[in-house]
């Protein structure tokens, strides 16, 4: 039993989606550390200044000044800044996959080759037309 896990754990495919899984998470927390500390101070100062991950709606009734002040006196709150930060977060990671997607299928159509337009002649191995039906260096039919 031993052996054949060894087997299946080895095999390419386990192997490319551990590999997949391990570059997709770091790659995922260099997208939200964009969206954090690059994107969303911009769109912060675009939008008079406002912190999204500090929004929040006390539903406890109490009135808190800011959302740590809330937490801190164990307050029910609703952290709707929070929840458009991470939608923000899955929309723009989403968006570099799918470019990333994109680029690698891409490049991956210009690797494959065009459809062949000779075939080898069965007698002499030269290359001739695909629509010939005599070899033109040794005459054979082919």
């Amino acid at each position: 039993m031993l052996k054949e896990f060894k087997e299946f754990a080895m095999r390419g495919n386990v192997l490319d989606m551990a590999i997949g899984i391990v570059l997709g998470t770091a790659f995922g927390k260099i997208v939200a550390s964009f969206v954090g500390d690059v994107l969303m101070p911009l769109v912060s100062k675009l939008v008079g200044g406002v912190d999204f991950t500090s929004r929040f709606v006390d539903m406890s009734g109490g009135d808190y000044a800011t959302l740590a002040l809330a937490e801190e006196a164990g307050a029910a709150v609703l952290k709707y800044g929070n929840f458009l930060q991470t939608i923000i977060d899955f929309l723009i990671i989403a968006f570099a996959i799918f470019l990333v997607v994109k680029a690698i299928n891409s490049s991956k159509k210009s690797e494959e080759a065009a459809a062949p337009t000779t075939k080898d002649c069965p007698r002499c191995l030269n290359a001739i037309p695909l629509e010939a039906t005599r070899c033109g260096f040794c005459t054979s039919d082919v």
